[in-house]
Formats: C-alpha cells, sequence, structure tokens
C-alpha cells in the first residue's frame, strides 16, 4: 500500500514540476476563438452555447440517482457534489460562449473544477481508503481556489496542476488499487470520451470544415463530454458494493 501511494505522490510531484518549470503561464486569447459563430434565434456562438444543455440533463439526471440510492452510496456526499457541480456546468460554459474572454471562463471554469474534484475525491475513497472523503471540502476549496487565483494572478500553473496532477492520477488509482464497486470499468469508458472530447476540442475549426459546417469540434466536445458524464451516471445507478456474494 505504502509504495503504491509513493507512486501517486510522485505523479503529482512531477506534474507540478512540469509546470513551474514552465515560469508564468497565461491565457492564451486565442482560446476563445472558435470555428463556429453561427448565431440563432438571436443567440450568438449558438450550437456552443446550447450544447451545453446536455451538461443540465446529466448532472440532473445524477442527482435524481443520487437521491435514489442514498443508503447503497457510501460516499455519496462526493457523487452528490459532482453531479450538481455538472449541472452548473451547463449555464456556467453557456455563459463563457454567448461571450468568450477571460471573465466569463471564470464561470465556465469553476463549476468544473468543483465536478473533477467531487469525482476524484469519490474514486479515492472508493479504491484506497473512504475516511479519505473527509476532505471533499478541502478538495472542492482547492478547485475552486485554483481557478481564483488565475483570475486575480493572471498565472495558470497552479489550476493546471490541480486539474492535471488529478487527471494523471486517476489511471494509476484503477489500475494500482480495487474498487469497492462493481463496474468498475465505466471509469475507463468516461475516460475514453474524455480524451475523444479533449482531441475534438483542439481539432474544433478542422471538424467544422470537414462537417461541411455542420458542427464544430468545440460543440462536439461538450457532447462527448456529456456522454462521459453520462456513462459516470450509469454507473452510480447500477452498480453494486462487492461483497463476498458478488463478482467485481
Amino acid at each position: 500500500m505504502k509504495f503504491k501511494l509513493l507512486l501517486i505522490q510522485l505523479a503529482v510531484t512531477l506534474v507540478a514540476i512540469f509546470f513551474y518549470s514552465k515560469g508564468v503561464t497565461h491565457q492564451p486569447q486565442t482560446y476563445h476563438l472558435f470555428a463556429d459563430g453561427k448565431p440563432f434565434l438571436g443567440i450568438p456562438n449558438a450550437m456552443n452555447v446550447l450544447t451545453n444543455v446536455l451538461f443540465i440533463i446529466v448532472g440532473l439526471l445524477g442527482l435524481k440517482v443520487i437521491n435514489l440510492k442514498r443508503h447503497e452510496l457510501l460516499n455519496r456526499k462526493s457523487w452528490f457534489w459532482f453531479f450538481l457541480s455538472i449541472s452548473l456546468i451547463g449555464p456556467g460554459s453557456a455563459y463563457y460562449h454567448w461571450s468568450p474572454d477571460d471573465f466569463t471562463l471564470i464561470w465556465d471554469r469553476l463549476p468544473m473544477s468543483m465536478g473533477f474534484m467531487a469525482m476524484y475525491v469519490a474514486l479515492v475513497s472508493e479504491h484506497i481508503n473512504l475516511k479519505l472523503e473527509k476532505f471533499l471540502s478541502v478538495s472542492l476549496i482547492l478547485g475552486v481556489g485554483s481557478v481564483f487565483i488565475w483570475a486575480i494572478t493572471g498565472d495558470l500553473r497552479f489550476y493546471f496542476i490541480v486539474q492535471f496532477s488529478s487527471f494523471v492520477t486517476i489511471p494509476l488509482i484503477l489500475v494500482l488499487f480495487h474498487s469497492r464497486f462493481t463496474l468498475k470499468r465505466y471509469y475507463v469508458f468516461a475516460l475514453a470520451f474524455y480524451a475523444l472530447a479533449k482531441w475534438t476540442e483542439v481539432k474544433d475549426g478542422e471538424i467544422y470544415e470537414a462537417t461541411n459546417h455542420l458542427i464544430s469540434g468545440h460543440s462536439l466536445k461538450h457532447i462527448l463530454a456529456a456522454a462521459g458524464l453520462f456513462v459516470l451516471c450509469r454507473m452510480v445507478k447500477c452498480r453494486e458494493l462487492i461483497t463476498s456474494k458478488t463478482s467485481p
């Protein structure tokens, strides 16, 4: 166990060293330039705005699952905050895409950071130690704080460290530790959707041209990301606690 935890700590340390070795990292203003800016019914950047409704739907579905399975979830608080944050990504991201700039991006990143940290605490408590859920509040503050540090200082390094160190250690946790629940493979499916979403984000303009301006890579990113979150919703709904009578 100690060796496994050391590997996790080493990964976090390497991520921190990598980003802090780069010097101050500002938000590139080209980030706000999206391929599809077409309006619809008075909504600017309509597809990038409207596709955010999927996050609201998945978040509300997840909250319903949490309410129905309240006695079967050992880490209910973490999943509650995760799905609540997902439902808030919808309006936050829509606000950003309505008028993309550094200020509106804050309201896009705040719920995303909260959701990611809540999911990370849920994952850690399921695989390593249930008592670790007591750090949920600290983790949420860390996620929110990383966004505000960027907003105040203009430096993205701490934000990147919080995000990427968590993301890098998730596969390690899945490989090194056993889950207390069935359907662990759904985490892998969700990660695959996330990877595809990031790829389409990078290929925003290329996908927009390839689809003859039907849909951009960024709009497709929203759809794929929401699909990955729905996978987690299904996992929480359908999985069972592993006991001596349950096959993992």
